[in-house]
This record gives structure tokens, sequence and C-alpha cells, in this order.
């Protein structure tokens, strides 16, 4: 599982954008987000690269820890 820190989610909406966006990008995607510290968790940890690149389409900075 890949994380990534993206602090400019701020609300359960962005929360419902990048999963979106996620799951787009990377079909069959587990994602699993925590607002409160403002981590993404993807898996599996090859989709790594797409799972940024779709965060970062959705208007997100994300960065990978």
């Amino acid at each position: 599982m890949v994380t990534f820190v993206v602090s400019d989610m701020t609300c359960g909406h962005c929360v419902k954008t990048i999963t979106q966006a996620v799951q787009k990008a990377v079909p069959g995607a587990e994602v699993q987000i925590d607002l409160a510290t403002h981590q993404v968790q993807v898996s599996p940890d090859s989709a790594a690269a797409q799972a940024e690149a779709a965060i970062h389409d959705a208007g997100y900075q994300p960065k990978k820890i």
C-alpha cells in the first residue's frame, strides 16, 4: 500500500473526488482515506504513479510518503 499526504484535502467532497479519480485511473484499486491526517492510501503499490497522477489531475497536490 502506498501512502500520500494531500494537505489540500479538506472535506468529505474532497475525499469522494479523490476516491473516484483514483478508482477511475486504477480499476479495482483499494483507496483508504483519513481526512484528519490528510492521508490517502492506495493499493496495490504498483499503481502509485497512476494514483498520484489521478489525484493531481483532480486538482490536489499529493506528496508520496
